[in-house]
């Protein structure tokens, strides 16, 4: 049943009196036309997640869509698994914390192609050696990773830096040395929903300890890149 009443029309059920909007008057009106909430939950989530630049959370998905955290993350899961199911070219993981679209694994020399298109665009193997060093003994100072490695690895720590893998982690209590650790982009480049997650090579790494002696921090710093390193004055 409808009605009007201070000059705007009302539907009347069961569940009593709502406006009556443009929708309703037009079944073919744009999903705009719907409040957020009215929205059909997993389209919503799709069309979301197509935008955002870091992986989203659970709770930061339920409170723009202005659903329950609990529906939230069924959906989401419901979601990955059909992509799964239907063999599509992207999944949908929950890395650092987040939910983010990736290109499925089987279809990386595909994508691999496209990004790269004759460029060199992966960190070298020095670049690759220092970022695994920080990985598996954080918070870790420059002159330690240089110490693990037997180079001086300032060049490569800023590339590092700037790629944003690692961030400064405060400092050292007895040296006042600058430590440093891996970021949460490091765990989205790595798909990884967190470090306790990352393979088990630590005990395959020296020390630093017992290897630091003859690299203090002090070691000269040289302007190198991250395509090669140079060896620590001893």
């Amino acid at each position: 049943m409808s009605g009007v009443a201070g000059g705007e029309a009302y539907d009347v059920t069961e569940a009593g009196a709502r406006p009556r909007t443009g929708a309703d008057d037009d079944p073919g009106a744009p999903a705009g036309a719907l409040g957020v909430e009215e929205l059909a939950l997993k389209p919503a989530l799709e069309a979301v997640l197509m935008v955002v630049d870091e992986p989203a959370t659970e709770e930061h998905l339920a409170r723009v869509l202005q659903r329950p955290r609990r529906a939230v993350a069924l959906a989401l899961r419901e979601l990955a698994d059909d992509y799964t199911r239907q063999g599509r070219g992207f999944d949908l993981r929950l890395v650092a914390g987040g939910w983010r679209f990736y290109s499925r694994a089987a279809y990386a020399d595909a994508v691999e192609s496209f990004v790269l298109d004759g460029q060199q665009a992966r960190l070298t193997q020095a670049a690759l050696e220092t970022l695994a060093v920080v990985a598996y003994r954080q918070p870790v100072s420059r002159s330690r990773v240089s110490a693990v490695r037997g180079v001086n690895c300032d060049g490569v720590m800023r590339t590092l830096l700037q790629r944003g893998l690692v961030e400064e982690a405060g400092t050292e209590p007895e040296t006042g040395a600058i430590l440093y650790r891996t970021t949460n982009y490091f765990l989205e480049r790595m798909g990884l929903r967190g470090l306790d997650e990352l393979p088990e090579l630590a005990p395959f790494l020296p020390e630093a300890e017992a290897v630091e002696g003859d690299s203090p921090e002090g070691i000269p710093s040289f302007d190198v890149d991250d395509s090669g390193d140079s060896q620590t004055d001893h």
